[in-house]
């Protein structure tokens, strides 16, 4: 029974393996005729007979295998018959390679694309291959994901916590701050904080000197940055033209624009006396014409327990105030703004607390490193499938120029260029980049400045993770449809785009300068293009009409005619039109799906698979892993040197579809 089984399997997979061959000579020959009816083939009559005859023969000895195999696949030898019985009608289909040797590369080498096309499931089928790559995306979706949303809230706290303590001090050292100036309102309801007169100027620092010398009283726990916790004195600097008097009953001036800097301490007896006659006995007089700016520095110490919990231990944090008075347009109007720049520091607190806080500290830090494994495991299997690719493309290239002497088209060569890969590559070393500044920050190496650049960092990265995943959902048809919709319109998009932005440049330009001084959604380039884009959009339209002043009658109604056309014309012409594009190239993709897609002549040499040839082994054979060995410098030359001359690649201008001798020592082999 077992030796009738053994027999049995034995038999079957040799009509399996004979079924794939009839099938693949069959395609073979039909495939050979549609590249090579693409090239300009200059042909005698005795050649294409002598080619015809070639093409009958191997018909005959096809057919032969097929009466051999049995009725079994008779369906497999009708398709022989009706694709490749049309030499007795005079028709050449293709030239036969010269050489068994040279058929069988042509076929390894059909084989090995066919494998490159498939995807991760068609793979583990076809050679039982691990789909390492996707395994590795998974994970590191998963990790990158997780270490975001552990970012994401301390970065939320630490800014918050930001935020509230320079709430708190604008309170205590800004005089004249209001509540109603915490929360940023558009439009504004009131105007920036400014002072006016000399008096103000004067009270304004005087008001900063008392707050910081009663800190004591305030609520947050804040300290002096000396050690013995005494109040050290505020810088004070001006910035002043050297020389800027001006003489307006008689419209004269003296005027020298260079910037002279004047920094000093102010010492703990300027709260008894005052800033202004403490300026006046160090002989400093304020010329306000002069006067370009002034800045208040100093700093504050304080310790946060409001990300603390149970393994989480609290934050310690430099702040260095800075009070700014602007001057620059001198317009007798000097707006005040406080900046509070914070620095973490070194805590020294309870021992017992930061022991076990060391646990939540281990756990970030391992999944960072691990994030940064994962990523760099992810970049080495993408980019090593990338350069794989290259080799391929090169050796494919070399295979058409050499038997159907004509060059891969452009269109063919693309198809070796996996652009999800290249997104990979990048997001990986975006997100290795960002873990490794996130371990920096966490360790207490680094300010506030770097939480920035590492939230930007792991943000595009993991945006970038989950565009990946479009690349798997695009293996099943209903969600390919969209990725290929968004491919085919992307470049119609761009092309109507760059018309669309032509206009909406034009319409941004004229009313930022015709509307800017009249109204505030105008007033910069940046807000107008913000103000037109939200129109587009339907926002806000009727406080942007209302919000015009009436002071020139000629522009209020030029506002009008500006604001009707510009919507006009965007919400009723480019959103329609731009709607049109998209439906366009999603009426070709369902086109294409019922009427089969265009295919490059690359496609064409590849040709279909069928699943049977998944279990017949011919994808698992050791002949198919036979490498052509390309050094890797000169492989590295051959993918980025599109410099060099096509001569160096092989013959151009070669029309004739007679193979050359030399092919079949040049397609010996491909890479795995």
């Amino acid at each position: 029974m077992s030796s009738y089984s053994s027999s049995s399997t034995e038999q079957n997979g040799q009509l399996g393996k004979a079924t794939s061959d009839i099938r693949t000579d069959n395609e073979k020959l039909v495939v050979r005729q549609k590249i090579n009816n693409n090239s300009n083939s200059n042909y005698s009559s005795s050649s294409a007979g002598a080619v015809g005859a070639a093409v009958h023969q191997r018909e005959t000895a096809l057919k032969g295998r097929c009466d051999s195999v049995g009725s079994v696949f008779t369906e497999d030898c009708n398709e022989m018959n009706i694709n490749g019985g049309r030499a007795d009608e005079g028709v050449v289909e293709s030239p036969v390679l010269g050489g068994s040797q040279t058929s069988l590369s042509e076929e390894r080498l059909r084989r090995k694309l066919q494998f490159f096309f498939m995807n991760p499931i068609e793979k583990w089928q076809a050679k039982r291959r691990f789909p390492y790559k996707f395994v590795v995306q998974v994970i590191k979706i998963v990790l990158v994901t997780l270490q975001l949303c552990l970012f994401a809230h301390s970065r939320y706290m630490h800014v918050n916590y930001t935020w509230d303590n320079t709430i708190t001090f604008s309170h205590m050292f800004l005089r004249g701050w209001d509540i109603t100036m915490e929360v940023s309102t558009y439009p504004p309801e009131t105007g920036p904080l400014s002072v006016y007169a000399i008096d103000e100027f004067f009270q304004t620092i005087d008001y900063a000197i008392d707050g910081y010398a009663n800190l004591s009283e305030a609520i947050g726990p804040y300290s002096y940055p000396n050690e013995d916790n005494t109040m050290p004195p505020m810088q004070f600097c001006l910035y002043r033209y050297k020389d800027g008097t001006i003489f307006g009953f008689n419209e004269s001036y003296v005027f020298n624009p260079e910037i002279d800097t004047l920094c000093l301490d102010l010492d703990s007896n300027v709260t008894a006396i005052g800033s202004r006659k403490y300026l006046h006995q160090k002989d400093i007089h304020i010329n306000f014409s002069a006067l370009v700016k002034a800045e208040l520095k100093f700093a504050i110490k304080t310790v946060n327990f409001k990300a603390a919990g149970p393994i989480t231990a609290p934050d310690c944090y430099q702040f260095d105030i800075l009070i700014f008075f602007n001057n620059q347009d001198h317009d007798g109007q000097m707006t005040l703004k406080l900046e509070a720049e914070p620095m973490r520091l070194i805590c020294h607190g309870d021992v017992e607390f930061i022991k076990n806080s060391q646990i939540d500290d281990a756990l970030r830090s391992a999944l960072n490193i691990l994030v940064i494994v994962i990523c760099v495991v992810s970049f080495a299997l993408c980019a090593r499938a990338i350069y794989r690719a290259q080799l391929l493309r090169i050796i494919t290239a070399d295979f058409f120029q050499q038997v159907y002497g004509k060059d891969l088209t452009l269109e063919g060569k693309m198809e070796f260029v996996n652009m999800w890969y290249i997104m990979i590559v990048c997001n990986d070393v975006l997100l290795i980049i960002g873990s490794a500044l996130k371990e920096q920050i966490e360790q207490k190496h680094f300010i506030a400045d770097d939480w920035n650049l590492c939230s930007l960092l792991l943000g595009i990265g993991n945006l970038l993770v989950w565009f990946g995943v479009l690349r798997y959902l695009g293996f099943f048809k209903t969600y390919n449809v969209v990725i290929l919709t968004l491919k085919k319109a992307a470049p119609k998009i761009l092309r109507f785009l760059l018309c669309a932005l032509l206009i909406y440049a034009g319409f941004t330009f004229c009313g930022w300068l015709v509307l800017g001084p009249y109204h505030i959604k105008f007033r910069s380039l940046s807000t107008t293009s913000e103000c037109l884009f939200s129109l587009i959009n339907g926002d806000d339209m009727f406080a942007t009409f209302t919000i015009m002043s009436e002071k020139s009658v000629m522009l209020w109604w030029f506002c009008r005619i500006y604001l009707y056309s510009f919507t006009s014309l965007y919400i009723y012409v480019v959103l329609s039109l731009f709607i049109s594009v998209i439906m366009d190239a999603y009426d070709t993709i369902k086109k294409y799906y019922k009427d089969g897609f265009p295919q490059s002549d690359l496609r064409l040499f590849v040709g279909p698979y069928h699943p049977n040839d998944f279990s017949t082994g011919v994808f698992r054979d050791d002949d198919f892993d036979c490498d052509q060995r390309i050094g890797f410098l000169e492989s590295l030359k051959r993918i980025f040197c599109f410099w060099r001359s096509n001569r160096d690649r092989g013959p151009t201008g070669y029309t004739s579809l007679i193979p050359k001798a030399s092919s079949s020592s040049s397609a010996e082999g491909y890479v795995s």
